[in-house]
């Protein structure tokens, strides 16, 4: 799974303007919206809403994966916020969140799905590569740390 192919620098947001979860999932979804890679947002925000629900998607060491499946998905789509300031997020750590990657899918894309999901959560295990993210301030930086690290196929 090679991330470039399900992002492109317009779907990354530093800072977002949201303070709060719910905000901030649709403030993602709608920079998804803006981007041509949703066709019906309320579905994909009360997806990856009912989803956040269930389970917090603040992973822990500053990072939440939100994330949902819904019809009207035309494909693989994800985006990347960072919040102006870390935020409460629930995280299981219990530490603010300094960046959300919200991941959204068709229903019958489940394996895509769960493969960028491990492949974010591995490139945010890379102590040097999640730091350099967190102080990166613009979108344009953090789509260059995102190509550093994901080859073009």
């Amino acid at each position: 799974m090679n991330l470039l192919d399900i992002i492109t620098i317009n779907c990354i947001k530093a800072p977002l303007l949201a303070t709060d979860k719910k905000a901030v999932i649709h403030e993602l979804v709608d920079v998804l919206v803006g981007a041509g890679k949703v066709n019906e947002p309320d579905t994909l925000k009360d997806a990856v809403w009912t989803r956040e629900m269930t389970r917090t998607t603040g992973i822990g060491h500053g990072l939440a994966i939100p994330h949902g499946k819904c019809v009207g998905m035309p494909g693989l789509a994800m985006a990347i916020g960072k919040p102006a300031k870390p935020m409460d997020f629930e995280a299981i750590d219990g530490q603010p969140v300094k960046l959300v990657v919200l991941l959204a899918s068709p229903p019958d894309r489940t394996s895509d799905h769960i493969q960028a999901l491990a492949r974010i959560s591995r490139l945010m295990t890379m102590n040097e590569f999640r730091e350099r993210v967190y102080a990166a301030t613009t979108a344009e930086a953090i789509y260059d740390l995102l190509k550093s690290q994901e080859k073009p196929a």
